[in-house]
């Protein structure tokens, strides 16, 4: 799968050509490789990183390519199997890559949303026009999911709506897998599905599609008018993905990429805004024990 995600990314690749790679850079490293979540189209992905990557090849002084997998588990691969150095990931996503190999990669930052807080939601929208106001209005109907790999989009709605009494598989009339955030909110559009769930900072105005998260990206793009969809349900917090790299990298490469994260809200404002879907305050550190209660989550899961 992740072979299928590097090929499609071949025109990123091409920027290779653009920054020698017969010298080493920083560390010794000839390349460094970001990975990309699906959920929005490549084009968008490509865009809204490529002040990233240009960022990374003045600090590193090497080739930077970005890849943009066709969904979650490529870059979970990708990551796992040595092919990448970096990404930004889901909660779900990096529990996944940790019950795998907890030695692959070092989760070192985490985004502030503006109120400070370190967390956000998944929330379950539907069309204004549908009649659906409230969970209980969807009671045999159809549920999207964005992708089996996603925190907010799968893995906490599939655990907390049990909890809550909503039993995923009767309850519900079907539930279907879009592809990834923003395609399940244009399926929630088209009417292919009821209602779909999503991720949200929670904090901002809701006509904005809030501070940050795949809404407020959405309204951006004029892919989305808040007031054609409403909001019927809400998780729990869930603990902010982390930007992760990977431990094959020598000390001073991840050293020098996590300050260049911590620095970019006030270098570069516009990057931090496009890179990370929104406004927020800047990153906070992280360990792998911020992500315990996901980590658990998702092994209960596997064992299910």
């Amino acid at each position: 799968m992740f072979l299928k995600s590097i090929l499609a990314a071949g025109t990123a690749a091409v920027a290779l050509s653009a920054v020698s790679a017969s010298a080493d850079g920083m560390g010794g490293i000839k390349e460094f490789r970001i990975g990309i979540l699906g959920g929005e189209n490549e084009a968008d992905r490509l865009r809204s990183n490529e002040c990233i990557k240009t960022r990374f090849e003045e600090l590193l002084g090497v080739p930077v390519s970005l890849y943009p997998a066709a969904d979650y588990a490529g870059v979970m691969e990708g990551l796992l199997g040595g092919n990448l150095d970096y990404a930004q990931l889901g909660a779900s996503g990096y529990a996944g890559v940790y019950l795998e190999n907890p030695d692959a990669v070092t989760p070192i930052l985490t985004v502030q949303q503006v109120d400070g807080s370190t967390g956000y939601y998944s929330v379950m929208v539907a069309r204004a026009d549908s009649g659906i106001k409230t969970i209980e209005d969807m009671k045999g109907k159809r549920l999207g999911f964005a992708d089996p790999n996603s925190t907010s989009g799968y893995l906490i709605p599939s655990v907390a709506l049990p909890k809550q009494g909503y039993d995923v598989n009767s309850f519900f009339g079907s539930t279907s897998f879009s592809g990834g955030h923003e395609q399940n909110v244009i399926a929630v559009l088209n009417g292919d599905v009821d209602a779909g769930v999503t991720w949200v900072s929670g904090v901002g105005e809701w006509d904005e599609g809030y501070s940050n998260g795949n809404l407020r990206k959405m309204v951006d793009k004029g892919l989305l008018d808040m007031n054609d969809i409403v909001q019927i349900w809400q998780s729990p917090l869930i603990p902010n993905g982390p930007n992760v790299v990977s431990n094959a990298l020598p000390q001073e490469v991840k050293d020098a990429v996590k300050a260049s994260l911590l620095a970019l809200p006030k270098d570069d404002p516009e990057c931090f805004y496009s890179s990370e879907a929104g406004e927020a305050q800047g990153y906070v550190e992280v360990d792998p024990s911020f992500y315990e209660t996901v980590i658990d989550a998702r092994r209960a899961k596997l064992t299910n």
